[in-house]
């Protein structure tokens, strides 16, 4: 990931996490996400089957603060973004779901809250998912 020309995060094995904070999310919220996407079995075993998670793999996080995911869609051909959170209130939540992350035992990257980032990814399958709180 890069900010300004700048390598700002990297990982190796493990898992792009997009985070999206509406309005009226709290800490319960961003805790139960965290669990989630923790324990959620995406990682192939011997079998080939996805039987493992993050944790299981000794894999990492690099976890992005994504608010057009809380983009409104339904009509028009413009996104409204009202059901995002207040962006000091979605940082702080962001910010929460990192020191959370790490304070399990993960090794976590994370993006620059509000910066134009520059993110790529090498997808290992076709496997994306999206998890709610």
């Amino acid at each position: 990931m890069e900010v300004g020309g700048e390598r700002l995060a990297a990982i190796g094995r493990g898992l792009l996490v997009l985070v999206g904070i509406l309005h009226g999310d709290a800490e319960s919220n961003a805790e139960r996400l965290l669990e989630r996407v923790a324990s959620y079995r995406v990682f192939a075993d011997d079998k080939g089957k996805m039987n493992l998670d993050v944790r299981a793999v000794r894999g990492e996080l690099l976890v992005v603060p994504q608010f057009t995911l809380a983009a409104d869609t339904d009509t028009g051909t413009r996104a409204s973004f009202s059901r995002a959170a207040k962006p000091d209130t979605a940082q702080r939540l962001f910010r929460h779901f990192v020191d959370r992350a790490r304070g399990a035992g993960l090794r976590v990257e994370c993006g620059r809250f509000g910066a134009d980032m520059k993110v790529a990814l090498v997808n290992d399958g076709p496997v994306t998912f999206w998890l709610e709180a």
